[in-house]
C-alpha cells in the first residue's frame, strides 16, 4: 500500500512520523486524517540544491511558455470581466510567501467593485463561515463572470506572472493571508520553508470540499515530502481536478 504512515518509538516514547514510501501517488486526505498537527515532524526541512534548481527551472520555463500561449485567452477573459461589471480586470492581494515575506498575488477580478462594503452587510452566519474557511459558499460579492472564472479556476491564471517573478511556484502550499498563519501554530515555520504554489496537494485532494484542518495536514505533508516526482504527480492530477471542478467555488 502506497504512502503508509509509520509510527516509531524512540527513547521509550511514541513518536508518530509521516513518511512517503512511494513516488507514484501522493498521500490522500484519507491517509492523513487520523493524525494531529503534533504528529508532524517539527524539524526544519532541508531540500537538495538539485531539487530547488530543477523546480525553479521548470517554474520559469513553463510559466513563460504558458503566458505566451494564453495571451488570447487573457484578452477574452479581460473583455468578459469589463462587460460584466465595473472595475479593474485584475485583483491584487497581499499574501505571505517563503520565509514570511509578503507579496502581491495576482488574479482576475471575480468580485464586485464594492465587495468590502458588501461584506459589512453579511449576516452573522456568513461572517462566521468566512472567518472559519476564508471562503463563502454562494458569496453575493462574486460577479456572474467571476463565478465562472472561479469554477473553472481561470481566475488564477495571472499567478503565472508571480511564478515567473519568483514569489510563487507551480506546485506548493496555497498562499495564505497573514492571519491564516496562526492556524498552523508552531508549524508555520515549516510551511514558510517553501514557496506557495499555483496548485498543490490540497487542490488535487478536494480543495474547498474538505475542512480547513484537513487542508493544513495536506499542506504540511507536502512540505515534509516535497520532491520532483511529487511535484510532477500533483501537476498531472491538477488537470482532471480542474476539468471536474473539484472543490472550486
Amino acid at each position: 500500500m502506497a504512502n503508509i504512515p509509520e509510527a516509531t518509538k524512540e527513547k521509550g516514547e511514541e513518536q508518530t512520523m509521516i513518511k512517503d514510501y512511494s513516488i507514484n501517488m501522493p498521500v490522500s486526505i484519507h491517509d492523513v486524517q487520523p493524525y494531529e498537527l503534533t504528529d508532524f515532524d517539527h524539524d526544519i526541512q532541508v531540500y537538495s540544491r538539485s531539487y530547488l534548481f530543477i523546480k525553479r527551472t521548470f517554474d520559469i520555463l513553463l510559466s513563460a511558455v504558458a503566458l505566451i500561449l494564453l495571451l488570447p485567452l487573457f484578452a477574452i477573459i479581460a473583455l468578459a470581466i469589463k462587460i460584466d461589471s465595473r472595475g479593474t480586470v485584475f485583483f491584487h492581494h497581499n499574501r505571505i510567501g517563503k520565509g514570511g515575506k509578503p507579496f502581491l498575488l495576482h488574479k482576475f477580478r471575480t468580485m464586485h467593485q464594492d465587495a468590502d462594503e458588501l461584506y459589512l452587510n453579511f449576516s452573522i452566519e456568513q461572517k462566521e463561515e468566512f472567518e472559519k474557511k476564508y471562503k463563502l459558499d454562494n458569496d453575493p460579492r462574486v460577479t456572474r463572470a467571476g463565478k465562472f472564472l472561479r469554477e473553472s479556476s481561470l481566475d488564477e491564471l495571472p499567478q503565472l506572472i508571480n511564478i515567473l517573478y519568483g514569489n510563487l511556484s507551480l506546485v506548493g502550499p496555497r498562499p495564505l493571508v497573514e492571519k491564516e498563519l496562526a492556524k498552523y501554530g508552531e508549524l508555520q515555520t515549516q510551511l514558510l520553508r517553501v514557496k506557495p504554489g499555483l496548485t498543490g496537494h490540497w487542490q488535487v485532494n478536494g480543495r474547498n470540499n474538505i475542512t480547513y484542518d484537513q487542508r493544513i495536514k495536506l499542506e504540511l505533508y507536502y512540505v515534509q515530502n516535497a520532491s520532483v516526482w511529487f511535484d510532477v504527480r500533483i501537476l498531472i492530477m491538477t488537470v482532471p481536478a480542474v476539468f471536474r471542478k473539484i472543490g472550486a467555488r
